[in-house]
């Protein structure tokens, strides 16, 4: 009963988060919500028991997505104005209370059935960590292995994105003079 209530909640919030991500127009309201249903996400390791995998999906992720949020924050032009809307008070009072409902019930699951088992099987000897990378480096140690060449080579373009200099901040400037400066760039080049 526990299993089934945090994975139909877990299931709610992370296909909410996704949904703003999909349909925001705001990129950093995107990748905050990105972030969530990422760490939303690592909720279905843990309750599975792969605690292990919990916590990479957390690290790993949700982590990737802070250093897109990083850079959003200065890719975007920060200066103007953000127009927010504010949205119905009556939807947001009954979300609110609808997961309020939803965290009691979970809490309470435990105490009403005391029989929760696991649907997998457990290996006697072996943690969660163990099995993971028994099976990580015996059956998938080949696509681990492309994984890992894959970082490496986006690690090393960022690198190199990274070391290029901008020469124009588009934020100081109007559109009529960095107009003028690529012309006169261009002019440079040219002669």
């Amino acid at each position: 009963m526990f299993e089934a209530i945090a994975f139909y909640l877990f299931s709610f919030l992370t296909i909410a988060m996704f949904f703003i991500t999909v349909t925001t127009s705001q990129a950093l309201y995107a990748l905050t919500a990105l972030a969530a249903g990422m760490i939303f996400i690592s909720a279905f390791f843990f309750i599975l028991g792969a605690e292990f995998l919990g916590a990479i999906q957390i690290v790993v992720y949700s982590g990737a997505v802070m250093a897109l949020y990083a850079f959003g924050m200065m890719f975007f032009d920060t200066t103007r104005e953000v127009k927010e809307k504010h949205g119905n008070k009556y939807i947001v009072v009954g979300l609110s209370t609808l997961a309020a409902l939803l965290v009691v019930a979970i809490f309470a699951a435990p105490i009403v059935s005391d029989n929760i088992t696991a649907l997998y099987p457990m290996v006697e000897g072996a943690g969660n960590v163990q099995q993971v990378g028994m099976v990580l480096f015996t059956k998938y140690l080949v696509p681990f292995e492309v994984a890992a060449i894959m970082l490496l080579v986006a690690m090393i373009s960022g690198i190199v994105l990274a070391g290029k200099k901008m020469d124009l901040s588009l934020t100081l400037y109007s559109t009529a003079e960095i107009k003028d400066m690529k012309k006169d760039q261009e002019k440079k080049v040219l002669s």
